[in-house]
């Protein structure tokens, strides 16, 4: 068995059952329409089989059931002399159809038919499986290099493929605003552009001089959601507040701290870091932020808004007679307090309208909103702290799942990020700290890979970062495995040689397992290699 991830238990294979050829029809009882779809469509196409209407539970029929007494995301694959798929709800059996295309083979991944011929015959076998987390997500930055709408969908498509449920979309920061926002139309007219981009980490003496940038319309978002949907994802939206905000106050200087900076004269910026400009604690700010918001509400039904709160510089705060009087004015000690007041407006004003906020771990500081789900990315603190004062976390510590550090050691890794973090280490990544109680460790929802692509200049250096770890991550996020110092690392390797048949068909610029191939590599464009790396939990 060469499924990635690995599923709970499989009976069988025993003999062969299941004959996928041109008299087999496609049966969907109530509720399993749109994966019924996605299979005509996918692996319909791919293998050139029509899969006509058919009968419930007749043999050459492949039938689609939901299943009440399942969870809902769990799902029993039968092979006899036809396939049942049941699953707790749509959603499980659309993971239960990404496991058949799995044991179809390789071809099953491609977008049209290369064998029109071919015999697909599946073994009799039983496979039972349900996810660990509810929360399986990956974040995509598409503010330091703009992904157009077609990248978004081909990876939301492979999300699908590794049964990852949620996609954290990154559309603004410093170096672009990727979000059309109606009321304020200079977000996008200059928010979104820049004039040139560093190459490689900051310290590089090299620039890219061709201007960069775009965003998604209003209907580019709503097809991307929908898409998503289509394939059981979740689209979280992040608009960072309060730092990493000079493409915004690049397009609307009053929304930063004017007593202490020339706001007019800030633009787009091109480099990578932390950066110094900071959104003004006004209300102006506030009312500002509500209307970017209501639309954001508008167009992604998540429950969950991601507002950013990292790496938020306090020194213009400290500077500004303005922001001190605001402190002073609304009682607050300091100022991560008055960082603080910016994410708990928000926490209501989210609360308020049925949704939550979520931020990155920085938003601990000052005191955490009441409603607050944490991202913890500064390793595993910020989420044992949050776990056990009782709020939701998702595991993401950029020791372990940064996909945008370095895979390899050597000379020839492109443009080499921060420690190495090769595939092993990534499926040895466990999300939840022994340290923390039965009761804490439920508040650990889910677990997420983050992409940050100031290094990734094109969707190829994004697959390259991303594959094949992302396969490792994605069974971590999914299978119920044992703790990291068990898990079959050689089983799992050995799988993966299935594995990148699937990847090669569907395009993927993955990292081959000797290194990059000559046209992946970046000589002299300048990283930032970190020798040695933290140890797992």
């Amino acid at each position: 068995m060469d499924l990635i991830p690995a599923p709970r238990t499989v009976e069988g294979p025993w003999r062969c059952a299941f004959l996928f050829d041109t008299n087999t029809k496609l049966a969907a009882a109530p509720g399993t329409e749109g994966v019924a779809r996605w299979l005509r469509s996918t692996i319909g196409t791919a293998l050139g089989r029509e899969l006509p209407p058919g009968t419930v539970g007749a043999d050459k029929t492949l039938t689609l059931r939901v299943d009440p007494s399942l969870a809902s995301e769990e799902y029993r694959l039968s092979v006899t002399e036809g396939v049942e798929i049941r699953g707790g709800s749509a959603a499980g059996v659309f993971w239960g159809a990404q496991t058949f295309r799995q044991l179809l083979g390789a071809d099953a991944f491609r977008r049209s038919c290369v064998n029109p011929d071919a015999v697909r015959g599946i073994t009799q076998q039983v496979i039972r499986d349900r996810p660990r987390f509810g929360w399986r997500g990956l974040m995509l930055d598409v503010s330091r290099h703009f992904m157009p709408k077609d990248g978004v969908l081909r990876h939301l498509d492979l999300l699908a493929a590794h049964k990852l449920n949620v996609f954290h979309f990154h559309l603004t920061d410093d170096q672009g605003w990727r979000i059309e926002i109606e009321r304020h139309p200079k977000l996008t007219e200059v928010g979104a552009w820049r004039a040139r981009t560093k190459r490689g980490h900051r310290d590089s003496p090299l620039w890219d001089e061709t201007p960069h940038g775009g965003y998604y319309t209003h209907d580019d978002i709503r097809e991307i959601v929908a898409y998503a949907a289509e394939r059981h994802i979740t689209v979280v939206p992040e608009i960072e507040i309060p730092g990493h905000s000079q493409a915004v106050i690049a397009a609307y200087p009053e929304l930063g701290n004017t007593d202490v900076v020339d706001t007019a004269a800030l633009t787009v910026w091109d480099t990578w870091g932390i950066n110094p400009n900071i959104l003004a604690p006004t209300e102006e700010v506030l009312r500002f932020y509500e209307d970017v918001f209501e639309e954001v509400l508008g167009l992604f039904p998540s429950t969950f808004i991601h507002v950013g709160g990292d790496e938020a510089p306090k020194d213009q705060w400290k500077a500004s007679p303005a922001a001190q009087a605001r402190i002073k004015e609304l009682g607050l000690a300091d100022e991560d307090e008055l960082q603080s007041w910016f994410i708990r407006h928000f926490d209501r004003w989210l609360a308020d309208r049925g949704r939550r906020l979520i931020g990155w771990d920085e938003i601990l500081e000052g005191g955490l909103a009441p409603g607050a789900t944490v991202s913890s990315w500064r390793g595993y603190e910020g989420g044992i702290a949050a776990a056990e004062a009782g709020h939701d976390v998702v595991m993401c510590p950029h020791t372990q799942v940064y996909l945008d550090y370095r895979q390899a050691d050597g000379d020839d890794e492109p443009v080499p990020i921060a420690y190495v973090r090769t595939l092993e280490d990534v499926y040895r990544f466990e999300p939840v700290p022994p340290q923390l109680s039965t009761e804490a460790a439920a508040h650990v929802i889910g677990v997420q890979a983050n992409v940050w692509t100031e290094v990734m200049e094109n969707q190829a250096r994004v697959d390259y970062q991303t594959f094949p770890r992302l396969a490792a991550f994605a069974e971590v996020a999914w299978s119920d495995l044992p703790a990291s110092a068990e898990r079959d690392y050689a089983d799992f390797d050995r799988r993966m040689g299935s594995h990148y048949a699937r990847l090669d068909a569907l395009g993927v610029d993955y990292r081959a397992p000797g290194g990059p191939l000559p046209w992946q590599q970046r000589p002299g464009v300048i990283g930032r290699p970190i020798e040695g790396a933290p140890p797992n939990v």
